[in-house]
């Protein structure tokens, strides 16, 4: 069972947007409509750092990939939902099908075989192999502690970041 990142820390804005391939207008304009808000911080007001959980960066990726697909971004806020509601764990055996309409959600090979077999599905995206994609991206930039702020870069041999450490920044 897959587990995700260490509890405890959040990723700033930049990480998350590297980490999903969207840019920051797009992370910024799904958290003020509410597509994809941070569940760690949200924004307080100007300047207010927002902090993005694993799991709200692996929802971002997964919007991103179902547009580009072509699905509607009606029919994507309905899946956010769908996915927000389940626990972290269970996102990792799902496996989004759609025909760049509607959005199933399958969690076996035989729903899969099913719906292809319909005619329904077009496309699939394996949550578990975003899963693995975003875990990757994440384990090179940095994370925040939620406790005290610090600043926690996954690469050791990252300078700037060694040096906000020691500034304390």
């Amino acid at each position: 069972m897959k587990s995700g990142p260490a509890q405890g820390f959040g990723y700033r804005g930049a990480s998350a947007c590297a980490a999903a391939g969207i840019s920051y207008r797009q992370l910024d304009y799904w958290a003020r409509t509410g597509l994809v808000e941070p569940t760690v911080r949200g924004a307080t007001g100007h300047g207010s750092l927002r902090l993005y959980s694993f799991k709200d960066i692996l929802v971002l990726k997964i919007v991103k990939r179902l547009l580009d697909t072509g699905v509607s971004l009606q029919n994507i806020r309905s899946a956010v939902t769908h996915l927000r509601d389940r626990g972290v764990e269970d996102l990792a055996r799902i496996t989004l099908m759609s025909d760049g309409v509607s959005i199933y959600e399958c969690t076996s090979s035989e729903e899969i075989f099913d719906l292809l077999q319909g005619g329904q599905g077009v496309f699939g995206i394996a949550i578990g192999k975003v899963w693995n994609e975003v875990e990757g991206s994440l384990s090179i930039l940095q994370a925040e502690s939620i406790s005290d702020g610090a600043i926690l870069a996954s690469n050791g041999s990252d300078e700037l970041a060694a040096r906000r450490r020691l500034r304390g920044a």
